[in-house]
């Protein structure tokens, strides 16, 4: 079969490479018909450098056909269409039982002092292959997956694997209250469904900050106000000026370690990706830095009491946060990886309503064959010829 392959810092490629077979009897093989370019796929693309092997398959947001199940899978038939969440939880562990399906202790990957496995996202989530792929093994398919109707398009289904989900938990993260306002900063696909996450969660009022033409109009037609960052020389006093001087009373980081701004930081990082990869490991693992514009953007545009929710990856170990600040104002910060089924009965449930609510079915902007992969991620991560979400179709 053919695969999306890591094989070293900005070099992807679509290469031939084993079938999965069946290992646990809780396994499934899952024949792809759609799969996503996360923006946390483009961390993968150079910073992760230290943690990925020459051959890794990349991609956590697929869905597919069910071709094979294990013995110990119920629920789940050959034939059945399913999307798989990215993350990788049993279900029935003492962290699945609480709605922590992020942090399965069936998976948690312990080596690492990790929660749980991911697919395709690096040694230090399992180093499970992933979903940018013809065929993937699934563990615990007997969970994870999600069964879905036939008659609608994969797009409508595709981003309840991660980014519809992800949003979601943000906006829930945040708190949003009926007459609330909220910020998202970073209009990417997940900034995208953040803003309409928190209109539909109840807010008054949601303000997009981007820097990029299209991420912005797409952000304004969903009913956002924007906040152009090239504009802005002060983007928290912008977003103060718009709330009467208060501040936002939630605001959602969907940007993460690699925001704009603080280019020693970005020298740093680079450098530490580029270390032969034990000392790079250790870096990364001890005095790891990440690029913080976005999130001390977020504590300081928020208002006094507000909540600040972080959905952006973050990586660094070493990294300097405002606490004063956060201490001064007296704000609630949420964060962590999405808890993807504590979501997806009422996500579905949305993704069914007649008229594409979301918008799920247009959010892509390029939809290109498994084999130009690699310059699909090269357009993504340049945000060149207007892009804003790429699937992969084997």
């Amino acid at each position: 079969m053919f695969a999306v392959t890591w094989q070293g810092i900005e070099d992807i490629r679509t290469v031939e490479v084993d079938e999965p077979r069946i290992t646990e009897p809780t396994d499934a093989i899952v024949r792809v018909t759609s799969t996503a370019i996360c923006g946390s796929d483009l961390h993968l693309y150079s910073v992760f450098a230290p943690f990925l092997r020459k051959g890794d398959i990349l991609g956590h947001e697929f869905m597919g056909i069910v071709e094979e199940v294990g013995s110990g899978v119920q629920g789940l038939a050959v034939g059945d269409r399913v999307v798989v969440p990215f993350n990788i939880s049993c279900g029935h562990c003492w962290m699945c039982s609480r709605g922590l399906f992020a942090q399965c202790e069936t998976t948690q990957v312990r080596n690492e002092r990790r929660g749980a496995a991911l697919f395709g996202y690096t040694s230090l989530y399992g180093s499970v292959p992933g979903g940018q792929a013809e065929l993937v093994r699934v563990p615990h398919a007997d969970f994870g997956p999600v069964r879905l109707p036939e008659g609608l398009p994969d797009e409508r289904f595709l981003y309840l694997s991660d980014i519809l989900p992800t949003a979601w938990q943000a906006a829930r993260f945040a708190e949003v209250k009926e007459g609330d306002t909220v910020a998202v900063l970073g209009l990417g696909p997940l900034g995208q469904l953040a803003v309409r996450s928190a209109l539909r969660q109840g807010a008054a009022r949601v303000i997009g900050v981007d820097r990029v033409d299209e991420r912005l109009r797409l952000a304004e037609e969903w009913g956002a106000a924007t906040v152009d960052h090239r504009d802005a020389d002060d983007v928290a006093e912008a977003l103060r000026s718009l709330t009467e001087g208060r501040g936002p009373d939630a605001v959602i980081d969907a940007v993460g370690m690699e925001a704009h701004g603080n280019p020693v930081a970005e020298k740093v990082i680079a450098g530490a990706a580029r270390m032969p990869k034990p000392l790079g490991r250790e870096m990364f693992r001890h005095a790891g830095i990440d690029r913080l514009d976005a999130v001390h953007t977020a504590v300081d545009a928020v208002r006094r009491g507000g909540v600040v929710s972080l959905v952006g990856v973050y990586g660094g170990m070493v990294d300097p946060m405002p606490m004063s600040t956060m201490f001064d104002k007296g704000l609630t910060v949420r964060m962590g990886q999405c808890h993807v089924r504590r979501w997806t009965d009422e996500l579905l449930s949305l993704a069914l309503e007649d008229g594409d609510i979301m918008g799920l079915e247009t959010l892509a902007t390029h939809r290109v064959p498994l084999s130009e992969a690699a310059d699909a991620y090269k357009m993504f991560q340049a945000k060149s010829d207007a892009c804003v979400k790429v699937v992969l179709q084997p």
